[in-house]
């Protein structure tokens, strides 16, 4: 680069971190971040062109990136500061304060003098200002400092700290990193980093590379490290890549990848452990097909990244699966090979496992549970199943179900945590308990409820078939977040680390379903109550050791999360005037639809904004309201609103018993002009006390009418 940089000067930038393995479940983020954090340090300085593009690079040796536009000077800048109050900035001979000097000290305008600066008043003081013409800066500095921004501001999951080729300096990051490339067009810029100076040299595939690899120029990054390094440098490139090759091999092979989300998820995995994808087949002796397959799939996943393959008519696990290699060879037959005998070793644990198991009946291994700690302040996980039985029992008969089901199935929900299976795969709690129980003869309803208790939510109308089920998913939630709560677990910030949200979320879900089966009728309060449910659970931990300020405060942390999640599809004012309200908890869903549809009518807002006016005229009401005296009805507006009343609360009532709260509301909406007429011509606080307290008896009978779906006052703007 010559001396005298111009901002017509303008280049692509590409700077490259080579380094040891970097995570790669972090990998992603990290080339996201630094990508960002280099473009955002850069454009604070005025270094990025009109129309530049950022494109991100990320292998599992090398964060990058590449910038289209960059000027080698940033151009001059004129600004104007206004800095502290003459009082505080002057001395009393006109001097610069110690104050006025660190400011100026901190922005770099140390050279300027009190003489320097202008004063402006705002009306009530002056305040020194200062004005004046900045130089643009250069790229060589503006680089530096955008480097050491982008480091420091990674996500690093956990940080390392590694000592340098000098014996003595140590460096903190994520990984030791052994280069560092800075090319501007066809130059380097000579930016430091991590104990490195940059230069135009990568190296490329561990074992198939021509190294080093010479960058000419940044625009050469991606097709050099392609041809002389076998290295994809971009993320959604190689994953791209990984993700055609991946189906074009289930293809050919007649059998699908699968479509649950974990699928994905080890997508991106692979993406960041391979720099030269190529997918090849493998496969394993098909007498493994006996164990389930949720543990023949979730070793092949978690320990050895394979993607597993699935018959695409029955959805069932075949015996062959996808490698993704970081080797491309004319024959692979030492790699499949070698992974075929990896994997075997991992499906002959599995298969002993699962057939040490079975010799044990499930219920035999309850007793174990009086051994396993559930938490220490909580007891065994023994003494928490007693709990979740009695509340999963109740629930059921409460809803005309099988009690003696769901009593048999929170006995044995917990039983498979004691057998090998679950010892050596955590995730397949309740699954594994499902398959032995299956195999003891267990009715088809317990087993149906141990496979689905772990689910984060119901999304499956509730029948007769699955209410046990359903009964042991809300006892276990319930029993959570009345436990936790108890002992000071509540969620806080970010931090949830019993998962009390989740719970919350699925005993919500749970509520909806037995909505849509039928088991809970939108015309009626029960049989079933979130209140019934969380009295019972507290009851289950014996007498007096649950407060009662824990059930409340569990209510309204449910009411809550439902709030937030109804807010994501409904209008939040809608949503908040069911919530104020606290209906029974499988009705608020239809009401929010019912008052999003109302909101929606000419005569809400009117209404919407007498209700509110209304409220604050009870609230200042002295002493308890009587009942209206309909003699003291004098005036016209006001005997029309009484007519008003009377005519459409019994209709509004019978609707919203019948479970119709949007027809309820609409007849709601009829009395809009009688409530305009009276807010027009009345008086309500009256000075003859006989005459107030009856004009607000009739406005309480009012808003009884109005607030018994929801709070309408809530949708006043």
């Amino acid at each position: 680069m010559t001396d005298k940089a111009s901002p017509a000067d303008i280049r692509p930038l590409l700077v490259e971190l080579l380094t040891e393995e970097l995570p790669p479940k972090a990998l992603e983020n990290l080339g996201l971040a630094f990508a960002e954090g280099l473009r955002a340090a850069l454009d604070k300085h005025g270094l990025l062109a009109d129309g530049c593009t950022v494109t991100p690079f990320a292998t599992p040796r090398r964060l990058a990136v590449r910038l289209s536009a960059v000027q080698a000077c940033a151009a001059d800048r004129d600004y104007t500061e206004r800095l502290m109050p003459v009082k505080v900035g002057l001395t009393q001979d006109g001097a610069a304060t110690p104050a006025l000097q660190k400011k100026l000290a901190a922005k770099g305008w140390a050279h300027l003098t009190p003489a320097d600066l202008t004063r402006e008043s705002d009306g009530k003081q002056d305040y020194l200002v200062a004005r004046g013409t900045s130089e643009g800066a250069d790229l060589a500095h503006g680089l530096q400092d955008a480097l050491d921004t982008a480091i420091a501001g990674l996500p690093i999951p956990k940080v390392m700290r590694y000592q340098l080729a000098d014996g003595v300096t140590s460096v903190r990051f994520v990984r030791p990193a052994h280069g560092l490339i800075a090319l501007f067009g066809t130059d380097v810029i000579e930016v430091h980093a991590l104990g490195m100076t940059a230069g135009r040299s990568t190296h490329g595939h561990r074992f198939v590379s021509t190294d080093p690899v010479i960058l000419p120029d940044a625009d050469s990054y991606e097709s050099h490290l392609a041809e002389f390094g076998n290295v994809i440098a971009s993320f959604d490139a190689r994953r791209a890549d990984i993700d055609a090759q991946l189906q074009a091999k289930a293809r050919e092979l007649g059998a699908t990848l699968g479509d649950d989300p974990e699928v994905p998820a080890l997508l991106n995995e692979v993406t960041a452990l391979v720099e030269q994808p190529t997918v090849y087949v493998g496969a394993f002796d098909e007498a493994f097909l006996d164990v389930p397959q949720e543990c023949l799939i979730l070793t092949m996943r978690l320990n050895q990244k394979y993607f597993p393959l699935f018959d695409p008519a029955t959805g069932k696990l075949t015996h062959r699966f996808l490698i993704v290699s970081n080797m491309r060879v004319a024959d692979p037959i030492n790699i499949v090979g070698g992974n075929e005998r990896v994997v075997r070793p991992r499906l002959a644990d599995a298969k002993f496992f699962f057939d040490t198991d079975r010799k044990m009946p499930l219920a035999s291994r309850v007793a174990q549970l009086d051994t396993m700690v559930y938490h220490n302040k909580l007891g065994t996980q023994g003494a928490r199943v007693t709990r979740v039985r009695a509340l999963a029992a109740f629930v059921a008969q409460t809803l005309g179900g099988d009690a003696q089901a769901a009593d048999r199935a929170a006995l044995l929900a917990k039983a498979d945590l004691g057998t090998n299976m679950v010892g050596e795969f955590p995730e397949l709690q309740g699954v594994m308990g499902a398959y032995y129980a299956q195999g003891d003869g267990e009715p088809a309803a317990v087993v149906t409820a141990l496979r689905e208790q772990y689910r984060i939510r119901w999304d499956q109308p509730v029948d007769d078939a699955t209410l046990p089920a359903v009964a042991l998913f809300i006892a276990d939630r319930a029993e959570t977040l009345v436990g936790i709560w108890s002992i000071g677990g509540a969620p806080t910030g970010e931090r949830d680390p019993f998962g009390l949200r989740r719970a919350a979320l699925g005993l919500i879900s749970a509520f909806e379903q037995l909505a849509a089966g039928g088991r809970l009728k939108i015309s009626d309060d029960g049989p079933l109550t979130l209140d019934a449910v969380l009295e019972h659970a507290a009851q289950a931990f014996g007498p007096g050791k649950i407060d009662a300020a824990v059930i409340a405060e569990v209510r309204t942390f449910l009411f809550e999360r439902y709030r937030n999640q109804l807010a994501n599809t409904f209008d939040r004012s809608g949503v908040d005037a069911v919530i104020a309200v606290s209906p029974p908890l499988h009705q608020v869903a239809e009401r929010v639809r019912a008052v999003v549809a109302f909101g929606a009518l000419p005569e809400a807002a009117s209404l919407a904004a007498a209700n509110k006016r209304i409220g604050n005229l009870l609230k200042k009401a002295e002493g308890d309201i009587g009942q209206v005296d309909e003699a003291r009805l004098s005036e016209p507006a006001e005997r029309a609103l009484a007519a008003a009343i009377a005519e459409l609360e019994p209709q509004s009532a019978a609707q919203f018993a019948e479970g119709d709260f949007a027809g309820s509301l609409q007849t709601l909406a009829r009395g809009r002009a009688a409530v305009d007429a009276f807010f027009n011509d009345i008086m309500v606080m009256a000075e003859d006390p006989a005459i107030r307290a009856n004009r607000l008896a009739l406005l309480a009978q009012l808003h009884r009418l109005m607030n018994r779906v929801a709070d309408i006052s809530r949708l006043a703007q």
